[in-house]
């Protein structure tokens, strides 16, 4: 019996824990009764800070404190990292070899990134679901099952039943990264042609974009701009549960949108961080302003039509 975990990391930034959520949800699946500690060896996680509520009942502790690898003299034989303690099923996720072995000692039962060959993985999400599925065979990443009735409840208040919902994130952190918003506002003109809701998502600096999407799209919906309890990255994942398609950019928005299990259509800027970055989304079409020999407004709407259109097939 696997009674106790310690997933082994250096720490996350948004969007290294955005994407690695779905391995979060995966592991728990797997090990539903087991104790589940995460190890930001460097000192610093979101998952202790904004997403700390996204990933509430899935991680049952984060360590960031004491001897944990980081430090160049923790690899010594008198050092006790992370308090002397031992887990029946240590993961490391992380492929720096002297900091594995730190990691190692404190397993039962050992799985880690280090040290792999040339068959490992480009893409993140591939190289978690290879550790996962040596930890618990057939496991597979998973999305979220968040545990707070009142996320839930929220997003079946802002997108009741019956309608069939496509949600479009315009936004990302550069705007090299970003298809133009006219794009967006076409592409969701389409779908309420088809009898479908469009439901935009714009972050807290957006304003300006979420007026001009308002104003040329009456009907449809804003649902971060309700007066809810629930906000940010825990909303936008249980409202993805509620979409039957969505499109992102390369940002953070997708990558919540596929960790709540919405399929997802995602807009790259460029191929090799379209392969290394793919977001884990069960569903998943790309398009790549690479392959079209320019930037993102190079990549044409009917494409993105069309890739829309066989997530919702």
């Amino acid at each position: 019996m696997t009674g106790s975990i310690l997933v082994y990391s250096m720490g996350e930034v948004i969007g290294d824990g955005l994407i690695k959520l779905p391995f979060v949800a995966g592991l728990r699946a797997a090990f539903p009764e087991a104790k589940i500690s995460w190890c930001a060896a460097k000192g610093s996680t979101v998952y202790a800070g904004p997403l700390r509520a996204v990933v509430e009942g899935l991680i049952d502790e984060v360590i960031t404190d004491g001897p944990t690898g980081a430090s160049a003299l923790d690899w010594l034989p008198w050092v006790k990292p992370f308090g002397g303690r031992t887990f029946d099923l240590v993961i490391d996720t992380q492929e720096n070899l002297r900091r594995s072995a730190v990691a190692k000692r404190a397993g039962r039962r050992f799985v880690s990134a280090a040290g792999r060959g040339v068959d490992w993985p480009e893409a993140v999400v591939d190289r978690l679901a290879v550790l996962l599925a040596e930890a618990a065979p057939g496991a597979t990443l998973q999305p979220l099952k968040l545990t707070d009735p009142r996320a839930l409840e929220t997003a079946n208040a802002l997108l009741p039943f019956g309608e069939v919902y496509v949600g479009f994130a315009p936004g990302a952190g550069g705007a090299e990264k970003r298809w133009p918003l006219a794009n967006y506002i076409a592409l969701a003109k389409l779908q309420e042609t088809k009898r479908r809701k469009p439901v935009f998502f714009f972050g807290p600096d957006e304003a300006e974009d979420a007026a001009t999407a308002r104003a040329a799209m009456p009907n449809a919906l804003f649902p971060e701009s309700a007066q809810t309890d629930i906000k940010g990255p825990l909303l936008v994942i249980a409202l993805a549960s509620r979409l039957a398609a969505a499109v992102a950019n390369d940002a953070g928005p997708g990558h919540m949108l596929a960790a709540g299990g919405a399929p997802l259509l995602s807009l790259q800027k460029d191929r090799r961080k379209a392969v290394k970055f793919r977001p884990a989304a069960q569903r998943l079409e790309v398009l790549v302003a690479e392959d079209y020999r320019g930037a993102m407004e190079a990549l044409p709407v009917d494409s993105a039509a069309q890739a829309l259109e066989r997530l919702l097939a």
